[in-house]
């Protein structure tokens, strides 16, 4: 700021920091700030519900966190609070984030979102007490699809959008991703036996995720087999590289919606890329993720690591296992 200014802005500096103070209510580790629009809302798209952590000192790490719903819906905001519970306990604000459905917007409008969102956070953090410096990103389903995207494509100018504060960066320095899709075309090839059947029940569709039904399809607005290339830049394998931030993947070996190989899929381009990452096999799970929850008896799982990987030995995939992943990678 100039000179002119330097008394102003320090007076504003303490007044909001006192108001970002957090103060828990009700035995919860955070204090929630809600419906906070983080671009021009669309439906319920574009808001974000903002929990810090009860007791603080100092800037905050956060952790955006968006919701799946196969891209059908704009509730990315839905499970913020599980995960605030479980991550501001561990000093880490949690935002929760809705982006936009397929039928609000066509791919790649939800990764401008979740940048705008990034970008949002980083221009606020002062404001809030967060540290802008370390960003992680993390979701489940669609919504781990999308905290890939936003790990991979780190400096893409059609990725970036015109959304929100555009002047600072969208890069974000973690990556937790909860049984996200890759690589939409080769899906249908590693279903479970039995399936596809299931899912074409759900959808209405007949030929599985590559149907004009599909949650896929109607992402990219056209049936995914027509258009290889276009679906190739919705796959965060494709834009993996040297220098990107290390990943967590946990996926269930038995997953009926989004088989467990789109994880494998990403784990092996982050490998070839020598980006540090961890992925657990979760032997028997399906499309969930509540062996996070867990406490004893854990879940059976099979852990790869890449060359300096951002977890070591087996730990069980717990909300600790996350919270010691990002105090490694945000340190």
């Amino acid at each position: 700021m100039r000179l002119g200014w330097l008394s102003v802005a320090a007076g504003v500096v303490t007044v909001w920091g006192m108001l970002a103070q957090p103060r828990a209510t009700g035995g919860h580790p955070y204090v929630a700030m809600r419906d906070l629009a983080y671009a021009p809302r669309i439906g319920n798209a574009h808001r974000m519900d903002l929990y810090l952590p009860a007791e603080t000192s100092g800037a905050v790490p956060v952790v955006l966190w968006s919701a799946g719903s196969a891209w059908r819906s704009d509730n990315g905001t839905t499970g913020g609070e599980r995960v605030a519970r479980a991550l501001c306990a561990r000093g880490y604000a949690v935002a929760a984030v809705a982006v936009r459905s397929s039928s609000q917007d066509r791919f790649p409008a939800q990764v401008h979102d979740g940048k705008a969102a990034v970008r949002w956070l980083r221009a606020h953090a002062a404001r809030y007490g967060l540290d802008g410096e370390r960003i992680a990103v993390m979701g489940n389903s669609s919504g781990g699809w999308l905290a890939s995207m936003l790990g991979a494509t780190a400096g893409v100018v059609g990725m970036e959008g015109d959304l929100g504060p555009t002047s600072v960066s969208s890069e974000v320095q973690a990556v937790v991703d909860l049984y996200g899709p890759t690589d939409f075309l080769s899906m249908d090839a590693h279903m479970p036996e039995g399936a596809i059947e299931r899912f074409n029940a759900i959808t209405g569709g007949t030929r599985g995720h590559d149907d004009a039904v599909s949650p896929e399809s109607r992402l990219i607005g056209a049936e995914i087999q027509t258009v290889p290339e276009r679906v190739a830049e919705a796959d965060p394998s494709k834009w993996v590289r040297a220098g990107c931030p290390p990943w967590l993947i946990l996926h269930g070996t038995d997953d009926p919606l989004v088989p467990f190989q789109q994880s494998r899929v990403l784990f092996e381009a982050l490998r070839e890329a020598g980006v540090p990452a961890t992925l657990y096999a979760m032997r028997g799970r399906v499309h969930e993720h509540d062996y996070l929850d867990e406490t004893r008896d854990f879940t059976p799982r099979e852990v790869e690591h890449t060359a300096g990987g951002g977890t070591t030995g087996q730990a069980p995939a717990t909300w600790n296992l996350i919270a010691d992943f990002l105090d490694t990678a945000l340190r």
